[in-house]
């Protein structure tokens, strides 16, 4: 089955732009050596939406799609179970490469785009530690995360948090903790979990409507 080009609805077009950001994400964070690129199946001539680092292909936004690739799609569409495929290739300077192509489908189930990631292998290794090496700067900015099992076990763990925070605060009264408390989980949205302020308030020794006192005059 050939893969023939479709409309894409005002919902495709939503659907595809939202990966766009996505994109960007995944390819800051695995660094120089990792190209990204988006292909809008409407218009093979010129699929690719968004690309990142595509210099290591020589491609740019408005490139067409490559035979290999709609090859996978031509596959995707004989097989609606296949979702992805991961594979190793070269490009025409015979650099090689990873890649994944995964699917993104329209509002109808349709494929009407692609998500590819392409990590090259002779990416040096000095470039790719850098990538996965807290610089300076950063080192001032680790954020400190718990995984947790269950959300009675994250209440804990922000409460106890808090708690350090508030206690360790000498400009804080003790008449006033438990206010500064509630006011740290209520930035973290703890309260938006469900029976956290029956939860939070049996933690802390107080009633349920004390912890909704808290958070109401922080809301005023």
């Amino acid at each position: 089955m050939e893969y023939t080009p479709i409309t894409l609805t005002e919902q495709d077009k939503a659907i595809l732009n939202s990966y766009l950001p996505v994109a960007e994400s995944v390819a800051r964070f695995w660094g120089d050596g990792c190209e990204v690129v988006i292909h809008n199946l409407s218009n093979l001539d010129a699929s690719v939406v968004k690309i990142i680092n595509g210099h290591l292909s020589g491609r740019e936004i408005g490139a067409p799609i490559s035979e290999a690739t709609l090859s996978i799609v031509n596959q995707m569409i004989e097989d609606p179970a296949l979702q992805h495929i991961i594979y190793f290739a070269k490009n025409k300077r015979n650099e090689t490469f990873k890649a994944l192509v995964s699917s993104i489908k329209g509002e109808n189930g349709t494929i009407i785009g692609l998500f590819c990631i392409n990590f090259y292998l002779n990416t040096s290794l000095s470039s790719f530690v850098h990538t996965f090496t807290p610089t300076a700067k950063a080192d001032q900015e680790y954020i400190s995360e718990t995984f947790v099992e269950n959300t009675k076990e994250l209440m804990i763990n922000a409460l106890n948090e808090a708690r350090n925070t508030v206690y360790n605060n000498p400009s804080i009264s003790s008449s006033n903790r438990n206010k500064e408390i509630v006011a740290i989980l209520q930035q973290k949205s703890i309260f938006k979990l469900k029976d956290s302020v029956v939860t939070i308030a049996e933690l802390l020794g107080v009633s349920k409507n004390t912890i909704y006192m808290h958070i109401r005059n922080m809301n005023k």
